[in-house]
């Protein structure tokens, strides 16, 4: 039986460094990760991809404050269904062309995808996710004033707007997600982390302004439609404890247990290596059948041959 894997592509893959942020720059570098994804096709698996926002997203929210006053502003959740709009063509169209090339006849669709958060999440209380440019501190509560914005100083290099970033407690469209996969068709779904929405008393879905983490949305992805592995392609090809000292330890196959006390150490990134280390262990803990690895695109085919990558097995 055809096996299925959930890719989550992270948004700052598709762009290089800060000299390579052109639409036509990320489609290239898009192009690059189709290559190892059709590599997994070539394989035998059939693949779900998610994929980031978080740059492409800020774009769309610095042009909407240059214009303003000229043309509406963009809300958040709307941001985010461009996003998957847009990042969504790159891949369907990059895969597209890289099936063809290497004579595979399979289908790829874009779906647009919302995500199912809980109003009462504490985290709408203490919104902490930096989204949208820098700014100086004057500018950032001006608009805070005027805007009703939350912001924050980020990183040392001016104020960003934040918002809330709440847990996913359901990937509205996973059945079909599900269903599609298993015909093989090569799905892109769960764009950012999905467009977040929430329910109403009369059972409606409404968007709210919030950004769901795209790792933990793609964990929940995976679970719900019970898929076999989760990739998560990174800058590195595997994962290490004490990174970047004498005594650094490069990471192949590490427990559950394991892996949460290195957590708890503080091994991994707040910001970078922890959230895709904790989607892998929400997802072998919610799929004790599944597995999760992470790994850099260029190492994909290695790691899907047990060669390489850091996996995480219940």
């Amino acid at each position: 039986m055809t096996q299925v894997a959930v890719v989550a592509v992270g948004g700052n893959a598709l762009i290089r460094d800060d000299q390579h942020t052109a639409l036509t720059d990320q489609y290239d570098a898009v192009c690059a990760t189709a290559t190892h994804i059709v590599d997994m096709v070539l394989a035998g698996w059939n693949v779900v991809v998610t994929h980031g926002n978080g740059p492409q997203v800020g774009f769309i929210l610095r042009r909407s404050e240059i214009a303003d006053g000229q043309v509406p502003t963009v809300p958040i959740r709307y941001a985010v269904g461009d996003t998957q709009g847009a990042i969504g063509f790159m891949f369907q169209n990059a895969l597209g062309n890289a099936l063809r090339k290497r004579g595979i006849d399979k289908r790829v669709v874009t779906l647009v995808t919302q995500t199912l958060v809980d109003r009462s999440d504490p985290a709408f209380a203490h919104p902490d996710k930096p989204i949208g440019s820098f700014m100086n501190e004057e500018l950032a509560h001006r608009f805070e004033r005027e805007l009703g914005w939350s912001v924050m100083p980020d990183s040392n290099r001016g104020w960003r707007r934040c918002v809330a970033s709440p847990k996913p407690v359901r990937i509205v469209e996973a059945p079909i997600i599900a269903r599609l996969a298993r015909e093989g068709v090569l799905v892109i779904a769960c764009g950012g982390g999905g467009i977040a929405v929430q329910q109403t008393s009369s059972g409606e879905l409404e968007g709210v302004e919030a950004v769901v983490d795209k790792d933990r949305a793609s964990a929940l992805l995976a679970i719900e439609m019970d898929a076999d592995l989760l990739m998560i392609p990174t800058g590195v090809e595997r994962v290490a404890i004490r990174f970047g000292k004498p005594d650094q330890q490069w990471l192949d196959r590490i427990g559950i247990e394991e892996a949460k006390r290195y957590a708890a150490d503080g091994e991994f990134g707040e910001g970078s290596m922890r959230p895709k280390v904790e989607a892998l262990l929400t997802y072998v803990q919610g799929r004790p059948k599944g597995r999760g690895v992470i790994t850099n695109p260029e190492s994909m085919a290695r790691a899907l041959r047990g060669e390489t990558g850091t996996w995480i097995e219940a």
